[in-house]
């Protein structure tokens, strides 16, 4: 399962750019990765645990601006079609497979 957040964020003063900011860090250190620019995904085990973290996210709601926050089964993420893509990822997006391992 991943979580899929899409935000378009002010940025017309400084108060807003820092609110951005704090924003994007706490996507960041939450465990998130930028699948491009204002589009970020984090990869989920459980329903309960998209649960925990849809609502870690309204509590770091900036003021203004609008964040949306999209539900996938793997399956769909997985079926999801890179139309244009000009320059090589600097990072792989973060594979599930390694959140599964499990060593005896």
């Amino acid at each position: 399962m991943r979580l899929l957040v899409l935000f378009d964020l002010p940025t017309g003063n400084a108060s807003e750019r820092r609110s951005y900011a704090r924003f994007r860090k706490f996507l960041i250190q939450d465990g998130y990765a930028m699948e491009q620019y204002s589009v970020y995904s984090r990869v989920l085990l459980s329903r309960s645990s998209a649960d925990a973290h849809l609502a870690r996210l309204h509590k770091n709601l900036p003021k203004a601006g609008l964040v949306t926050a999209l539900m996938l089964t793997e399956k769909q993420f997985e079926g999801r079609e890179v139309l244009v893509n000009t320059s090589a990822p600097k990072k792989l997006p973060q594979d599930i497979g390694s959140q599964l391992t499990l060593v005896i």
